[in-house]
Order: C-alpha cells, then sequence, then structure tokens
C-alpha cells in the first residue's frame, strides 16, 4: 500500500512540474516573440508607454478560436496567453490526476469526491465565461 502511495506522490508531483516548467517556457518563447516583433518594448525609457501593451484595448485573444489564430501568425500575445492557460490548467491537471490515483488505490469515496471538485473546476472555466 505505502508502494502504490509513493507512486501516486511521483506522478502527481511530476505532473506539477511538468505544467510549470513548460508554462513557463512557452511564456518565455512568447516574450521573445513579442520583443522581436515590437522592439519598442525593449528599452526601459522611450517613447513607448507601457500603458499602452496593458491596455483593456490591447488586442489579446480572448476564446479559444482567436488562440489558435494569434499562435499561427506566431504573434508573441498568442504565445504568453497559451502559456498562462498552460499554467491555470495545471491545477487541473493534478486534480485529474488524483482522481485516477483514488481509483488505483482503490479509494471510490474519494475519487468521487475529486471528481466531483474536477466537475466544479471545469464547470467553473464554462460559467466564467457567460
Amino acid at each position: 500500500m505505502e508502494e502504490k502511495v509513493r507512486k501516486v506522490e511521483l506522478v502527481i508531483s511530476l505532473v506539477l512540474r511538468i505544467g510549470v516548467v513548460s508554462s513557463v517556457l512557452v511564456i518565455a518563447v512568447g516574450l521573445g516573440l513579442m520583443f522581436a516583433h515590437h522592439g519598442a518594448y525593449l528599452p526601459v525609457r522611450g517613447s513607448f508607454s507601457y500603458k499602452e501593451l496593458t491596455s483593456s484595448t490591447t488586442p489579446f485573444p480572448h476564446s479559444l478560436a482567436t488562440l489558435g489564430r494569434s499562435i499561427a501568425r506566431g504573434q508573441g500575445r498568442g504565445v504568453v496567453v497559451l502559456g498562462v492557460l498552460l499554467l491555470i490548467l495545471t491545477p487541473v491537471a493534478r486534480v485529474a490526476v488524483g482522481v485516477v490515483s483514488f481509483l488505483y488505490e482503490k479509494d471510490p469515496a474519494m475519487a468521487l469526491v475529486t471528481l466531483y471538485v474536477l466537475a466544479v473546476l471545469v464547470g467553473s472555466f464554462f460559467l466564467a465565461g457567460a
């Protein structure tokens, strides 16, 4: 039994590490693309205003379709949003692994509770967009 728990802990830590590291790498690539395409972002001082970059009127992808188009065009902002999305989905993946791990450990009650938590998490993404 203790060996099963140890295996589950290793899988969970691996999921979390992969999620965070891949998110950081994707965001770094996106920032590199943004700076490559928009040289005015680089200087700390100059005529460019960072308020313009973070303004609510700045065209950022707000749906999966626009995110896909932005990434296909090689736009850094789309790649950065993808990295942030990966970071947000990392704990969701951890909960999904929790469901499987409780089934692996033959604990159906905890698997059901964790499945409920997963359903609430996934549902909250759809409710937040409405």
